[in-house]
């Protein structure tokens, strides 16, 4: 070969080479596979399992989640609800040319969405619902995605904008979800040219104005749904002209007027109306609603009397017609198809009895009639019912008795029948209702003695019996309600010794039984209780009062029981006092007795202690073995720890346990928690000896000491308080944790240690606590629901930055389900989640809702539950009603908080009122609510200066 042929040869190589590498970068841009390969890149913390199948060795049609067409291209991506984390590249996946569908709602995807978006010409599915995207959604970017017939963009945390006009050029949408996206502004009136919708979405936003006419144009509308914003005026003119309309939702919004134009809405399903300023009647057209199965028009201003025949020609699911001003009787036949499981009508006007044919109701879960004008005998069948949950019938005008057949109600959880006529003895069989949670039976003519057999409810947790005619003792059996903490027997005939047992219910917060004849000495074991409240007035008690009950009484809670005296009571007579009018014989006579005795308990306490300390040394020289477990590098030992659990180093008591501050020899301060023991004195400090040995009595485990240890031990996270390590022998439990000088927000908000704390302070507390919640939930291998979220478990450091403490009924939840469930409620009156009213089931939801309770206490300083606030009110209500009734929330907030701080604390009261939302579904995740915290971050001083400067 010639040089010149060579040459050109290599020219012609050379050239080839330049080429393919021009090339190859755009091909690999076009490769379905390396695509969908960087994509699974971008997802690299998401859920293994969905990715095994992508591979390279594998066709991109075979993918999980991928769905091609005839051609092999790559038409849809399917990945739905399957915990991805991490970022999505647009620009990347539009490069799919052949892409149709792009589903991803449900995960936990975040970062921004680019304006590459409007690369994905052929979409016809767009599913980026409930994840954590932010930042401006790129409006203007679906200008050209002209086939979509489907977008879901709602539950993202994206920037307050205007209602989107690009969307209204999308003329084949036949779906628009944009519920819970940050959406203000007016509804616009040409949302009539989206002529092909069948559903609308646009909830939980910030929507103003009234509902435009274009509205009643979208002729195949299915489903509108526009609850939670701030709509005002009437439903417009021609709004019954959707034939196709099954699903009506606009509650907790402004609306007025009556129902008028919806009378002729035929094929409606689920009509849901509640929350707004509607008045008149119910259109007597309701009544031949053949396909309705769900009717919720509560709290609005309704008159008149309902439909008879509503809710009786479908399968019918619930009414609630609650608080409003309707009269005449219950329609009878809701269940006559024995489907409905929700009858709620309390707080109206109805009269008449309840119709004989819900006694057959197998499907009945709730019945909530309270508050009304009924009377007459409850039918015996209702007391009976299979799946009955709660039964509220308080406040009315029922007479008779609560009949034996109740034992049979093995799912009923609350039985409210206060302020009636009932009379008769409580059938002992009440104490087979192995589920009841809460009993109000106060304020009725009821008589005979408590049932003995009380004690087998053993997840009852509130007994309300004040204000009848009981008579009798009160059974021990008492003592063994192991979850009560809430008990009142005032004002009745009850006689005898108030039992010892109560003293074993560790997590009794509350105890009144005033206005009895009750006698003899109140019991020692009261003293381990950590109550907030006692009332024993009013009765025939003798003797001395345990000097811990004095702490938590207020002045009455003793009065009108001559008998007792106190060292330090204020309003009793001292214990030390003798008369010096009895005579002298009298005097000397009782002096030789209580000296004898004296001096018989001193030797029987020497004798004791001596016995003791023998027994400890026998301990020590066996060599009684403590079990250590760490869980940070620590510098210390048990015999420290141990041998400072005094009572003068006593900091703490708690539903389930002593707390103590340890000092140790290098000056470093912990927490130490003793876990109470079931069954034995709990907490005594006297059970360590001076050897630090404490006492074997019985080896056994308890759940609470389990829970924390099991949650805490691999928890690392700044705003959760850390567990240095746990000490255990046969027979007790400590948990060593790191010391919180400032102790808890409940004491720096409400008690006598309440410190003046400025926003800054507060909002950094909401923030910390926030993040710690958010990494239990989201941050761990399997999330983690605390259950008893409140400001007395957030801790506070020295620089007040919050930490989330007492795990003690935290439950770890596996594969989206809790690891076992209970009907015992699980948290603190007034941080509570509605749900447990008519569910058990835990859930992350319930955290946010106590969460959100703290929000209100941080900005309005009120406590959850206060006096002021209302009968059957707790700090929720009294906020929702507040802003309900206040165009301003500034009046709500803490007087303290200085006046240019007051306009962002109300903005933290708005996502207070977010996370208690009544239906789980409608609170954010805490991932959504750290966000928006850090949306409204107070700006620093000097932020503040440069701020005004620039705007000079």
């Amino acid at each position: 070969m010639s040089p010149a042929s060579i040459s050109s040869t290599h020219i012609l190589l050379l050239s080839l080479t330049i080429i393919i590498i021009m090339i190859i970068p755009s091909s690999s841009q076009s490769n379905p596979l390396q695509i969908l390969l960087k994509f699974k890149t971008n997802l690299s913390n998401s859920n293994t399992k969905i990715f095994t199948s992508w591979t390279e060795h594998n066709p991109v049609c075979n993918f999980t989640g991928i769905v091609c067409d005839r051609a092999n291209n790559v038409k849809e991506i399917n990945l739905s609800e399957q915990r991805l984390v991490g970022t999505v590249d647009f620009g990347l996946t539009c490069s799919l040319k052949s892409l149709q569908k792009v589903s991803l709602g449900s995960n936990l995807l975040h970062g921004t969405i680019s304006s590459n978006l409007s690369h994905c010409t052929s979409l016809k599915h767009l599913g980026l619902e409930n994840n954590s995207f932010t930042g401006q959604f790129p409006w203007k970017s679906l200008v050209k995605l002209t086939s979509l017939t489907h977008l879901s963009l709602g539950d993202n945390p994206f920037d307050i904008s205007p209602f989107p006009l690009e969307i209204l050029n999308l003329r084949m949408l036949q779906t628009l979800y944009l519920t819970n996206c940050s959406i203000e502004g007016t509804i616009p009136e040409d949302i009539r040219k989206l002529e092909s919708l069948q559903r609308l979405e646009l909830s939980d936003n910030f929507l103003v104005g009234e509902i435009p006419t274009g509205i009643t144009k979208l002729v195949n509308l299915q489903v509108l749904e526009l609850y939670d914003n701030r709509l005002s005026g009437i439903f417009p003119t021609g709004f019954g002209n959707l034939p196709m309309l099954s699903k009506l939702d606009v509650s907790n919004n402004s609306l007025e007027g009556d129902l008028s134009e919806l009378r002729s809405l035929r094929s409606i399903t689920s009509l849901q109306l509640f929350e707004n300023n509607f008045s008149g009647e119910i259109p007597v057209e309701f009544g031949e609603f053949r396909l309705l199965q769900q009717f919720s028009i509560y709290n609005n201003r309704f008159t008149g009397e309902l439909p008879e025949k509503i809710g009786s020609w479908a399968d019918f699911e619930y009414i609630d017609v609650s608080e409003n001003f309707l009269t005449g009787k219950i329609p009878p036949d809701m269940c006559k198809n024995g489907k409905i499981y929700d009858i709620l009508m309390l707080q109206n006007n109805f009269t008449g009895g309840l119709p004989e044919n819900y006694a057959n109701c197998s499907s009945l879960e709730r019945l909530r009639v309270s508050n009304n004008s009924l009377s007459g005998r409850i039918p015996v069948g209702i007391w009976s019912l299979p799946r009955l949950k709660l039964i509220d019938l308080a406040m009315n005008q029922f007479e008779g008795p609560v009949t034996g057949n109740i034992g049979e109600a093995k799912s009923l959880a609350q039985l409210f029948v206060s302020n009636n006529r009932l009379s008769g003895e409580l059938p002992e069989e009440i104490s087979n209702v192995s589920s009841l949670v809460e009993m109000e039976l106060m304020y009725n003519q009821f008589s005979g003695g408590i049932p003995v057999r009380i004690g087998e409810l053993k997840s009852l947790n509130s007994l309300h019996l004040e204000g009848n005619l009981f008579s009798g003792g009160i059974p021990q059996s008492i003592g063994s309600c192991v979850s009560l903490n809430d008990i009142n027997l005032a004002g009745n005939s009850l006689s005898g010794d108030i039992p010892a047992s109560l003293g074993s219910l560790r997590g009794l917060n509350s105890l009144n039984v005033s206005d009895n004849k009750l006698s003899g000495v109140i019991p020692a074991s009261l003293s381990s209780l950590k109550l907030s409240l006692i009332d024993l007035s009013n009765n025939m008690l003798v003797g001395r009062v345990p000097e811990s009950l004095l702490a938590e009484a207020y002045d009455g809670s003793f009065a009108g029981n001559p008998g007792l005296c106190a060292d330090n009571g204020k309003s009793l007579r001292q214990c030390s006092s003798v008369s010096h009018r009895s005579s002298g014989l009298g005097v000397a006579k009782y002096c030789f007795i209580a000296g004898a005795f004296m001096l018989v308990f001193s030797v029987a306490c020497f004798v004791l202690v001596k016995s003791r300390a023998k027994d400890c040394d026998n301990l020590t020289n066996r060599g009684f073995s403590w079990d250590m477990k760490q869980f940070h590098v620590i510098s210390f030992d048990e015999g420290e720890i141990l041998g400072s659990l005094i009572p003068r180093n006593l900091i703490g008591k708690g539903g389930s346990g002593n707390v103590y501050k340890v000092e140790l020899g290098c000056g470093k301060k912990l927490a130490v928690k003793h876990m109470w023991r079931s069954g034995l004195d709990s907490g005594d400090p006297r059970s360590y000896s001076s050897s630090a040995t404490i006492l074997p009595k019985k080896k056994c485990r308890w759940p609470e000491y389990d829970a924390e240890v099991a949650t805490l031990s691999s928890i690392r996270h700044v705003n959760v308080v850390k567990l240095y390590c746990s000490i255990t022998n046969d027979d007790s439990n400590l948990l060593v944790y790191e010391y919180m000088p400032n102790g808890s927000l409940w004491d720096r908000l409400h008690t006598y240690k309440k410190a003046e704390m400025d926003w800054n302070v507060r909002y950094k507390i909401a923030m910390g606590a926030a993040k710690g919640l958010e990494y239990l939930h989201h941050g761990c291998d399997r999330p983690v629901i605390h259950r008893d979220v409140k400001s007395s478990n957030i801790l506070l450091d020295e620089e007040m930055k919050p930490k989330i403490a007492d795990f003690g009924l935290a439950k770890i939840m596996q594969t989206n389900k809790v690891t076992n469930s209970s009907h015992v409620i699980a948290g603190t009156y007034g941080y509570i989640a509605p749900e447990y009213g008519y569910t058990f089931n835990v859930t992350e939801k319930s955290d946010i809702y106590s969460f959100g309770v703290v929000l209100m206490e941080l900005v309005t300083r009120r406590k959850p539950v206060e006096p002021e606030f209302g009968e059957n009110k707790d700090i929720v209500r009294w906020v929702h009603d507040e802003m309900r009734n206040k165009e301003d929330m500034i009046g709500l907030v803490d007087p303290n908080i200085s006046d240019e701080s007051k306009r962002d604390a109300s903005k933290v009261l708005t996502i207070a009122i977010r996370c208690t939302m009544q239906f789980p579904a409608q609170r954010p995740s805490m991932k959504t609510v750290v966000q928006m915290l850090e949306h409204i971050e107070p700006r620093s001083p000097i932020d503040i200066v440069i701020g005004d400067i620039v705007k000079d």
